[in-house]
């Protein structure tokens, strides 16, 4: 009899499954039940990306490209990045294409994190970071976050966090679960909390598109004396809504590149050819498009953080990506007995803020990349679903 307890990793045995795909499964049983827990875009890649991609497979451009990534599709990156940061980054040596942005990552942590060194994250956040860290051996430290601070890293618990074994800072700006962006001035404060120490930077930017406010996105490594020690992760799933096509980048100093090239060599070998080629033409044709359907995010933001707040949710303003995190301390409910309650009571699927660390506890991620029909159904449910707890007092 095989003992698959003696077999597994311990680490891997560690690691808790993904709290939004629970409630994903469970919905998708449901055949009446609306969905407002899935960070994916309801929107078709546009048409002129799906057909270079198209033309790419009947022009039989189907083998391997370098582990770097195609070329043409490299130069693009860094000229996009010259254009809206005014970064310069080598095509050839700092800019690696990946399966999405998660395997740029993951990438970046096993490249960087010994067994024991501490990994900072900021939480409520996307909940990759920690198993990824688990997995490479390292310690998560979370840094909680607060709605009276707009669920921003602040310099001082930054300080206050940082100690001789740690190795690296994530920043998942602007913020998913919450919704929250930092400022220039606020990312100049982390800064320089680090800038004489020997901490890397994991910037997570896959919603920089997505902002709603008069700032606009502001990249990590454009602050003074970053760029040296940053990476950067992006990707098309968000902007392009190119989720199922898996493309995304890394980006940072070639003396740490060539070493997660190599973890993507040796796990990988390349990202998709069909979706680069998609990529080449979403990067030289999708501006408008994305500023289209960030039109649309913006118009379903506004209306359902005005529905959430006629409900009696108290709920933060969110600047970026599209997600509401409402609280639901009012209701007595954790965040897991709101959300079983809500999908079995009134068939609609959100996902608990203690999915995305414990800070998130007492709030609940609703996701609005998906259609106004489908938002306001959403939101009468809801409503009756509190209504029912009220009477239940």
């Amino acid at each position: 009899m095989v003992n698959y307890e003696q077999i597994l990793s311990a680490r891997v045995k560690e690691v808790q499954p993904s709290g939004i795909r629970r409630f994903f499964e469970l919905a998708a049983k449901m055949p009446h039940a609306i969905s407002l827990g899935v960070g994916e875009p309801d929107f078709e890649t546009p048409w002129q990306i799906r057909r270079a991609g198209i033309q790419s497979l009947e022009k039989g451009q189907t083998f391997y490209t370098s582990n770097w990534g195609l070329a043409e599709l490299r130069n693009q990156i860094a000229a996009l990045v010259r254009r809206k940061y005014r970064l310069c980054y080598d095509a050839d040596k700092e800019i690696l294409v990946t399966v999405g942005g998660s395997e740029a990552i993951d990438n970046t942590i096993r490249a960087i994190v010994n067994v024991g060194d501490e990994v900072l994250i900021p939480e409520p956040s996307f909940v990759c970071y920690k198993p990824l860290t688990q997995m490479a051996g390292g310690v998560p430290v979370p840094l909680p976050t607060r709605a009276e601070d707009q669920f921003k890293l602040t310099a001082d618990s930054l300080r206050a966090a940082i100690t001789p074994r740690t190795k690296l800072l994530i920043l998942p700006y602007p913020n998913n679960p919450t919704g929250a962006i930092m400022t220039r001035d606020e990312l100049q404060a982390i800064a320089t909390v680090i800038k004489d120490t020997n901490i890397v930077v994991l910037s997570d930017e896959i919603y920089n598109s997505l902002t709603y406010g008069p700032d606009r996105h502001v990249c990590f490594a454009e602050l003074d004396g970053m760029k040296e020690r940053t990476i950067v992760v992006d990707g098309f799933s968000k902007s392009y809504a190119m989720t199922g096509w898996r493309l995304g980048w890394a980006m940072g100093p070639k003396e740490l590149m060539r070493h997660i090239c190599k973890i993507h060599q040796f796990g990988i070998m390349s990202a998709p050819t069909t979706a680069q080629f998609a990529g080449i033409e979403a990067i030289r044709t999708g501006e408008d498009d994305i500023e289209r359907m960030r039109e649309q995010y913006d118009l379903r933001r506004r209306y359902l953080l005005g529905e959430l707040r006629s409900m009696g949710l108290e709920c933060f303003e969110p600047q970026g990506a599209f997600y509401m995190f409402p609280s639901i301390e009012s209701t007595g409910l954790s965040s897991d007995e709101f959300c079983e309650r809500l999908l079995h009571e009134q068939e609609v699927a959100v996902i608990p803020g203690s999915a995305f660390g414990e800070s998130g506890e007492g709030h609940v991620r609703i996701s609005y990349s998906y259609s106004m029909n489908h938002l306001r159904e959403a939101c009468s449910r809801i409503r009756k679903f509190l209504q029912t707890l009220q009477a239940e007092k």
